[in-house]
């Protein structure tokens, strides 16, 4: 009772899904248009095969089972189908123990695996995934759909209830082909975008669609759905007897996630930026590699901002076959472009130089591995090492913390992203703070006050009292850390990370029709770096102290005493020359002054203070970012909008 969206003859890795199931009769015609609008369209000649009940679809990259890795996937009686986005990494291991249990497969990679360990496992098979995917599989004897995602959310998956069907995609813009499902904004969304430039799960812009969070399944039964959490990592800190036993587990953990994922029938490369991660995860290649590694490293005509230097010193070190390009301050055609491929509002600006060096990479590779997770895992964000510092000081009274905190934001604006001053306002503003609260302020775009500033009145009563660090006030709650830096690495890995790192990286190499593989983000080595003691990580605001020790012997030692920087652009210059009218005619015309959502007077103000010298950037962007993705999905003539029809302000 499966009505599969047959794929391309090529197979391989699916690059998005798109379904319906439904106790009535669903739309084929629907899922088509679904699938049409994925990032990835597969090759003329696909096919729809319908029983009336239940419909799939996917789109596809191929790169691992080229031949004979067509989906959906069936199960030997066909009473169980699935589709899915992503790449299984043990899937060799999962191939012999199904053969072992009985079962039959008819490819030789990885997708058809779900269906057999479902057999077996029901929906507890995602305990035997090592990977990164989103997939759904349909039981027809029981009228059961399973949804699920990765364990840190390297994929994407929206879901929607209407009556008796759900509906579910990859891609949001896929779901609103259906013109039954509300365009409505949530507001509370908004409201939390504001703060963290994206919104977090398990919203989504739209107030009838859901993301499944990472590390959850979604269970649909005959009408009802459960969702549960099946994956969280466990920050108790464990005894460490000997530092040169755990020097030695990180290098052969991190070589052996390297290794797995430098499996591709297609040409591999890395991200190279320079950074210790992306530079260890080049060198553990290069070690496991019988050929010269591709890197692929962008850089910026201000040289504050370009490290293109750092990236040199290590693909010299290993002989790669190294390539650059320079992000100039052309953005007006590129930024329709992002707004498009970003189903919701994105205001994190380093997607810019992600979106180049991935469409760059692309013209030599269609897999890249980089060193996402790095951070996450051992510490190395400059804020760890603030909170880490503030959590030591005593309690300092009310009055006193609350003029530091003007002071220090006072200091931050008026500050380069970097430099001393800023580090210091940023210590400054939130040393009052409970350190739940610390670290929201530290990540945030916008205070909450700055938001209520710039509303409008109504918007003003709306949310007046939605308190978006709620979210890490309750992650805080329920960390299992026993140290401030724990927490905060508890609060980034089920937040920023795949809020926004993630989704950066997924929404820009898919666009270029890449796949990105993180070798940090693999669950075996997470859960153990997640048990090092928060002091072999930070220390004396020192950040990834075991990490840098660990890979010592690989990296140029010039390399390994650089400040960390970032992924950042030169975003307050390019706002004040070259956005500048885009940056005033968008925020400030009739169309955006027409949706009722914010105060034309803050917003004209904004931007006169950031012109004059005081430092708006990040929230100037946040309001285009969300202005750009609104002009370019809620267009009445056109609900999901394309590529080719974004409209360019």
């Amino acid at each position: 009772m499966i009505a599969p969206y047959r794929p391309s003859i090529y197979g391989g890795i699916v690059c998005g899904i798109a379904g319906i199931v439904s106790m009535s009769r669903p739309d084929p015609a629907l899922v088509r248009r679904m699938c049409d609008v994925m990032r990835h369209r597969g090759p003329d000649g696909a096919g729809f095969h319908d029983d009336g009940r239940a419909v799939l679809g996917m789109r596809r990259l191929a790169i691992i089972d080229v031949a004979t890795g067509d989906q959906p996937v069936y199960s030997e009686d066909e009473r169980v189908v699935a589709v899915f986005n992503g790449e299984i990494y043990n899937f060799p291991e999962l191939r012999e123990e199904l053969t072992k249990r009985g079962h039959r497969l008819r490819s030789t990679g990885d997708s058809e695996c779900l269906v057999h360990l479902y057999e077996e496992y029901g929906a507890d098979l995602v305990h035997h995934l090592r990977g990164m995917f989103a997939f759904a599989i349909w039981d027809r004897d029981r009228e059961r759909l399973i949804l699920a995602r990765d364990r840190v959310g390297k994929k994407p998956l929206y879901w929607r209830v209407d009556h008796e069907s759900i509906h579910f995609a990859s891609e949001l813009k896929s779901l609103a082909q259906d013109p039954a499902m509300s365009r409505e904004l949530d507001l509370q969304a908004l409201h939390h975008y504001l703060s963290f430039r994206y919104v977090p799960a398990p919203q989504s812009i739209y107030r009838d669609v859901r993301k499944l969070p990472p590390g959850h399944v979604l269970v649909w039964e005959r009408g009802q759905v459960s969702v549960s959490r099946y994956w969280r990592l466990d920050h108790a800190p464990r005894p460490v007897a000997d530092e040169n036993e755990e020097l030695e587990r990180v290098r052969e953990l991190l070589l052996e996630a390297t290794r797995i994922r430098m499996v591709s029938e297609r040409p591999l490369g890395a991200f190279l930026s320079g950074g210790i991660d992306s530079s260890a995860v080049v060198a553990a290649m290069a070690m496991q590699s019988s050929a010269p590694v591709k890197t692929f490293c962008v850089g910026f005509e201000d040289s504050w901002y370009d490290e293109r230097h750092k990236a040199r010193m290590v693909a010299t070190k290993y002989g790669t076959d190294h390539h650059e390009f320079v992000v100039t301050s052309s953005l007006v055609e590129v930024l329709p472009r992002l707004a498009w491929h970003f189903d919701e509002p994105f205001a994190d600006s380093s997607s810019i130089p992600s979106f180049y060096v991935a469409e760059m990479s692309r013209q030599h590779v269609t897999v890249v591995l980089n060193g996402d997770g790095g951070d996450e895992c051992f510490g190395g964000y400059q804020r760890y090492a603030l909170m880490d510092r503030a959590g030591k000081l005593p309690g300092i009274p009310s009055p006193i913390a609350a003029v530091s905190g003007r002071l220090g934001t006072h200091i931050m604006n008026k500050s380069r992203f970097g430099t001393f001053p800023q580090r210091l306002g940023r210590l400054m503003r939130f040393v009052g703070e409970q350190p739940a609260h610390r670290y929201a302020s530290l990540m945030s775009c916008f205070t909450r006050e700055q938001k209520l500033r710039v509303y409008s009145d109504a918007l003003r009563r709306e949310l007046a009292h939605v308190d978006s660090y709620q979210l890490f006030t309750e992650i805080f709650q329920d960390s299992s850390a026993v140290t401030e830096v724990g927490r905060v690495q508890d609060v980034d890995t089920l937040t920023y990370l795949p809020g926004d790192l993630l989704v950066k990286v997924d929404i820009t190499t898919m666009a270029n029709s890449l796949e990105a593989r993180s070798p940090f983000l693999d669950h075996h080595l997470m859960e153990w770096a997640a048990t090092v003691p928060s002091a072999l990580k930070v220390r004396n605001l020192q950040t990834k102290l075991l990490l840098k020790r660990a890979v010592a012997p690989w990296l140029p030692e010039e390399l390994l005493h650089y400040p960390k920087r970032g992924f950042g652009v030169p975003l307050a210059t390019w706002l004040r020359r070259e956005l500048r009218e885009l940056v005033h005619d968008t925020l400030t015309d009739d169309t955006a002054r027409g949706r009722g959502l914010f105060d034309p007077v803050a917003v004209r103000d904004l931007i006169r203070q950031h012109m004059a010298g005081t430092d708006h950037s990040e929230r100037l962007w946040a309001l285009l970012q969300f202005e750009l993705w609104h002009r370019a999905h809620n267009v009445p003539s056109s609900p999901a909008g394309t590529e080719d029809l974004c409209p360019v302000p």
